[in-house]
């Protein structure tokens, strides 16, 4: 019998999971009844006042999404038909630092778009890497914490941030790419972005299909080594805000080439990979990048709090062609982005030039603090007095069949699903051999400081050695514990 004691929520009761939300079987959705992931995203939300928990610093500007090609055998969604000129909002941003923090610290960045479509916002909610390093929103505010500070000493602890990541071997893909250059951007401009998340999309005839979006660079990947990032953090921690500002205020609008990954709906079921799983990719042997368009930044916001601190970008907003998949990442930011946003920025923060559709908005909701728009009478459905309807036949083609028991549960496993197989991937086949050193030299200098115990570090060499035995070998030289 264990000496810890067991975890609870707040009110005293026993949390029946540590790991696990509440699905509809293995690989099914996730459960509003699911009360203790509700608390634990609900009071995490609530943690900072009045800046963002995660993804505090960060800078935007507003864009232009143009679609060239016809994919309208994927989606009927009206932005992404060919011709389609979109206009948007992005904020970039790093993830776990505080909103003074240095642009260039070692951390994924957040890549955020509000796409103003005629059927109401679409927004897509990624990062600049495919991947994340949790698979289940119950451990999200466990991982954030374990980034941030110490309860006693206030200050950021390696070695907190390596119990985790040992502990929770589904990180290892993230990890190994955080650890590499690309953990170090040399502008936002010249960084990749993801939607990460698989998407659903159907078609005018119902016809479905899963997606990954992805947005490349046309300014070409670069990324600063640990030694220039670190000394830009002396000179200048706003450097990245600074270069984006700069160069659209010059006339350098950055760009970037929107591709997505399309596979068909029944390929999920027994993909070799679970293709639902948030620290996977979808091979490009398997499912090859189709270019659509292309998305340009064009103007700098007038007033930054306004429009980049206020904006509040959430992926439960979809239009008509799209929808979510059973990604139970995807299915615990549905309730915990606008939940965040009702708190910090307000209940209707909808309302806010930056936030508010540019198409029209019939909502019964009404009052609350900071309410502007007047919503009129009647303020219920349904009613008899000529208020708006919905109209469900706009969504036709998103609904599928899901079956299961309720229970908390990991992901089923296919075939070659793993959690060091992607890694051991990515150090075999992708970086190069200067990437390989840097990767190296990273988790040996993060790994070395003070705070990180002896007993961290041979977990941290064994978490390695998992990936790829040369790489495990390399950091355990590096960390003078050879032998172990």
């Amino acid at each position: 019998m264990s000496d810890r004691p067991t975890t609870t929520n707040d009110s005293g009761n026993p949390a029946p999971s540590d790991e696990h939300s509440q699905s509809v079987g293995p690989n099914g959705p996730l459960l509003m009844q699911d009360h203790y992931l509700i608390q634990k995203m609900a009071h995490f939300n609530r943690e900072r006042v009045p800046e963002r928990v995660v993804h505090a610093k960060g800078g935007g500007a507003y864009g232009v999404l143009e679609i060239t090609e016809d994919v309208s055998q994927f989606t009927k969604a009206k932005l992404f038909q060919k011709g389609a000129r979109t206009e948007s909002i992005v904020r970039f941003s790093t993830v776990a630092g505080e909103l003074g923090s240095a642009d260039t610290a070692r951390d994924p960045r957040g890549f955020a778009i509000k796409f103003y479509t005629e059927d109401g916002n679409y927004d897509l909610v990624g990062n600049n890497t495919p991947v994340f390093f949790i698979r289940d929103p119950q451990k999200f505010s466990d991982f954030i914490h374990s980034q941030k500070r110490r309860a006693d000493t206030n200050l950021h602890d390696h070695n907190m941030q390596w119990d985790f990541w040992t502990l929770s071997p589904e990180s290892a893909h993230q990890v190994s790419l955080l650890m590499t250059d690309r953990g170090t951007p040399y502008s936002w401009r010249h960084m990749n972005g993801h939607g990460s998340h698989t998407f659903l999309w159907y078609n005018a005839a119902g016809e479905r299909f899963w997606v990954k979006y992805h947005f490349k660079t046309d300014q070409g990947i670069k990324n600063y080594t640990a030694d220039e990032a670190a000394a830009l953090q002396a000179v200048d921690p706003d450097a990245h805000l600074r270069d984006l500002h700069e160069a659209i205020r010059k006339g350098d609008h950055p760009s970037w080439t929107v591709q997505v990954q399309v596979m068909p709906f029944e390929d999920a079921a027994d993909y070799r990979f679970n293709p639902f799983d948030l620290t996977k990719v979808w091979p490009h042997g398997d499912y090859p990048p189709i270019t659509i368009g292309r998305w340009t930044l064009v103007r700098n916001p007038e007033n930054h709090f306004a429009e980049i601190e206020q904006a509040a970008f959430e992926p439960s907003n979809f239009v008509p062609g799209i929808g979510a998949s059973p990604d139970k990442m995807l299915q615990g930011r549905l309730f915990s982005y606008p939940d965040a946003h009702r708190y910090r920025v307000g209940a209707n923060y909808l309302q806010l030039p930056v936030n508010r559709p540019k198409s029209p908005v019939h909502s019964y909701n009404k009052d609350g603090a900071m309410a502007y728009a007047n919503s009129g009478d009647p303020v219920y459905a349904p009613n008899s007095a000529g208020g708006p309807a919905a109209d469900p036949a706009r969504w036709e083609g998103e609904g599928h069949g899901v079956a299961g028991e309720i229970i908390r549960s990991a992901y089923t496993l296919h075939a070659e699903d793993d959690d060091h197989g992607q890694p051991r991937t990515l150090w075999e086949k992708v970086l190069s051999g200067t990437d390989r050193d840097h990767m190296v030299s990273n988790i040996v200098g993060h790994a070395s400081a003070p705070e990180v115990t002896a007993d961290m570090r041979r977990r941290v060499v064994e978490y390695w050695r998992n990936v790829h035995k040369d790489l495990g070998d390399r950091v355990a030289t590096g960390l003078g514990i050879n032998g172990t």
